[in-house]
């Protein structure tokens, strides 16, 4: 066994870090083995630059998970509170945004910087622009790691290698590889808050509405989020599109809600009072898009004067702007998803210290694993979190 070795880190981002920093801080001998040039690209990336690096509002139910449960122990562990006082220890401003959002004021770099540095100071050494050609368990159980520079011999292995999303970073499906090398299941992976796309019809229904964007709740498997939905030249994009994709499934449908909290019908009995000439595209405008209200309302009724509007006929435009059900073609794919849903089966690793059960010495972490958060800071602090407690133990 190399003894300059305990460690082997195989991935450089969120979570392979944080194991790294902690590992060194024990006084274990780390390499952080990474295939890209430089480490950290998806943190850089991470909250249109501004690294939204975690939420006050952390639970466990913002996670989705094949074991629900086993998200609980790490994020208690190593919880948000403990990232935001090593962020304020280094004295990075930072700032609340909606919904809980933790972004940096200055730069993502800033947290980057910030946990190189510590990796650095724990004795943490790195291995870039380093490809992983062979990973063997030798006699004595240590595990040997053949590379394009070189091999290392190490009693601990923890897999940090992320999922499949945003290929440019450097995603690659390696974490699954290793794990089913080694016996582990993994769960069928997907893209997870990701743009969805249409089906020809509705496509061609929305083509000019591109741009267009509406503060709705949108449902789909008795879960449903309220925040800005985006109508694109491609499909449904926005938060609140993001958020139920990663529950969406082919096939299914997702219903939405353009005038959550309201009584439209009342409203417009309202205005049939009070503006009974008034035709009912123009009364709809001042609650929605032009554009919104010419898609979603049929012109023979769009066109009337509200006084000429029939009870039955209110209930179906009410209908038609909040029980709105779309079935998607499908998503965008990993290009633009933040994150893979499923991964490594957490079934098969200890949810204290993220080792497989049967596998001694072998950790996965971070997004490789069968744990998704919603959008938010919930997918970087579970990388934290559960990086932490590889870190303790590895």
């Amino acid at each position: 066994m190399n003894p300059l070795t305990d460690v082997v880190v195989i991935g450089a981002g969120a979570s392979g870090l944080m194991c790294a920093m902690e590992a060194g801080k024990r006084g274990r001998r780390v390499v952080v083995v990474d295939h890209a040039r430089t480490p950290g690209r998806k943190i850089l990336m991470s909250g249109g630059g501004r690294c939204n690096f975690t939420n006050r509002e952390i639970d466990p139910a913002h996670y989705l998970s094949h074991n629900p449960h086993f998200c609980k122990s790490a994020l208690s562990r190593y919880t948000q509170w403990d990232f935001v006082e090593w962020v304020n220890d280094h004295r990075i401003a930072y700032e609340e945004r909606s919904h809980g959002q933790l972004f940096c004021v200055g730069s993502a770099r800033q947290i980057l910087d910030m946990l190189l540095s510590e990796c650095h100071k724990a004795g943490a050494r790195f291995s870039l622009d380093t490809k992983i050609v062979k990973i063997e368990r030798l006699p004595d159980q240590s595990f040997e790691i053949q590379t394009s520079r070189g091999i290392f011999t190490c009693p601990s292995l923890v897999v940090s290698t992320g999922g499949l999303s945003i290929p440019e970073a450097g995603a690659s499906p390696l974490g699954y590889e290793i794990a089913r090398q080694f016996g582990i299941p993994v769960r069928p992976p997907r893209a997870g808050l990701v743009p969805l796309t249409l089906q020809p019809a509705d496509k061609k229904a929305l083509a000019g509405l591109s741009g267009i964007a509406a503060n709705a709740v949108v449902s789909c498997r008795r879960q449903c989020f309220r925040e800005n939905m985006l109508i694109t030249h491609r499909g449904l994009s926005g938060p609140a599109i993001l958020q139920i994709s990663s529950y969406w499934q082919p096939g299914e449908t997702i219903a939405i809600d353009l005038l959550p909290d309201m009584d439209v019908v009342a409203w417009l009995k309202r205005q049939q009072q009070q503006h009974p000439r008034r035709r009912v595209s123009t009364a709809l405008s001042a609650l929605l898009p032009k554009r919104l209200v010419a898609a979603r309302i049929p012109p023979a009724i769009a066109d009337r004067p509200l006084q000429q509007l029939s009870h039955t006929q209110c209930r179906e435009i009410a209908a038609h702007l909040q029980q709105w059900t779309l079935k998607p073609g499908g998503t965008e794919g990993y290009r633009t998803a933040e994150v893979t849903v499923g991964g490594v089966d957490c079934d098969a690793l200890s949810s204290k210290t993220m080792q497989a059960r049967r596998e001694p010495g072998l950790y996965f972490t971070g997004e490789v694993v069968d744990v998704t958060g919603w959008l938010g800071g919930y997918n970087l602090q579970w990388a934290w979190s559960s990086g932490w407690c590889a870190g303790q133990v590895a």
